[in-house]
């Protein structure tokens, strides 16, 4: 039998990448959309707001990212470390 190429599987093909990016962008929509029919009662006046969690969460994981780098550069080791 004829196995298909490595770089042919699913995930690697651009139609297939952008239904992804379209699949996720729907359903970050209509997880935004969502707090519409529900009451959102915060603690603080800012965690009320429309889109507060959906914003919080991006802001999060793009400050997780940067310290995650800035670590990496600051641990970083050279490439001839363990040799001796």
């Amino acid at each position: 039998m004829n196995q298909p190429a490595r770089d042919d599987h699913w995930l690697t093909r651009p139609a297939s990448i952008q239904q992804i990016w379209r699949v996720f962008y729907a359903v970050l929509a209509l997880t935004v959309l969502a707090q519409l029919l529900t009451e959102i009662k915060g603690y603080f006046d800012i965690d009320g707001w429309f889109g507060f969690a959906g914003g919080f969460g991006f802001l999060s994981c793009a400050a997780m990212v940067l310290v995650a780098k800035a670590l990496g550069v600051l641990l970083k080791q050279p490439d001839n470390y363990y040799d001796d």
